[in-house]
């Protein structure tokens, strides 16, 4: 197991991408903590991890809340004495047209989305540099970004423009962290069946348009992202850092939209 020993920090971890890079990174012989606002779910997903053998803990934690972030990294040291690997998967999602989007939402989506990227990867970095100093080898970070840092849209703009800045952050951390061999690096996804973009896929005419902009024509897989993060966050990419990992069926070479089969599975 590629990370037999390695303390994990996955926040977002009740559903979808997060919950299968706790579980991936648990099967891969990691320690985890699950964070997450959902009590419930978090504490879920950490005793099934349990049950199947993975050594995991549940932390309730509000990445846009600083005494939340304080309180994730004292309750992982204490539990586990050390941070080795960091996911920041934790976002949120506006829904209203540009005209009509207020600042309120613009600030609580950029305050999860990006801003808490940044207090919680700065607070782990800064123990993952003490344990560098220490003697212990370099940790590893992967942020959750988009395809839509890069694919702007309207109806969603606050979220459109935290997964661009993510994706900045992610090279600006990954430069102020090399001279300490701790690695930051991003994943992108397209369109993944997670819970949310599974209710829309029911609907026939927004999967044929969710699929005609996807060469490869299905929805990916959390467990499919969870892969590459597990990839980014192993000794395979220890060459790596500073790089977006996009993952999202061919849409981003695609400047056109391609033939979808009437019926067709997701």
């Amino acid at each position: 197991m590629a990370l037999t020993g390695k303390v994990a920090i996955v926040t977002g971890a009740a559903r979808g991408i997060g919950q299968a890079c706790a579980e991936r990174l648990a099967r891969e012989g990691a320690k985890v903590i699950v964070a997450d606002r959902d009590e419930a779910g978090g504490e879920r997903i950490a005793a099934d991890i349990r049950e199947d053998g993975g050594e995991a803990a549940f932390v309730s934690c509000d990445v846009s809340e600083r005494l939340d972030v304080r309180n994730l990294l004292a309750a992982t040291l204490e539990t586990y004495d050390a941070i080795d690997l960091l996911v920041n998967n934790a976002g949120i999602i506006d829904d209203a047209p540009f005209l009509e989007l207020s600042e309120a939402e613009f600030d609580r989506v950029l305050a999860t989305n990006l801003k808490g990227a940044f207090l919680l990867g700065q607070a782990v970095a800064r123990q993952m540099v003490s344990q560098v100093e220490a003697g212990a080898a370099p940790g590893a970070i992967v942020n959750m970004s988009s395809i839509n840092a890069h694919f702007a849209l309207p109806d969603h703009v606050a979220y459109s423009v935290s997964k661009g800045g993510l994706t900045q952050l992610t090279k600006a951390m990954a430069l102020a962290l090399a001279p300490h061999g701790i690695r930051v690096n991003a994943v992108a996804p397209g369109s993944i069946l997670t819970p949310l973009l599974a209710e829309v896929a029911k609907d026939e005419t927004m999967r044929r348009r969710i699929l005609s902009r996807t060469p490869l024509g299905r929805l990916g897989r959390p467990e499919e992202i969870a892969g590459v993060v597990a990839f980014l966050l192993g000794e395979d990419a220890a060459y790596v850092t500073g790089e977006t990992i996009t993952a999202d069926g061919g849409r981003m070479p695609l400047n056109y939209t391609v033939p979808v089969e009437k019926g067709g599975s997701p």
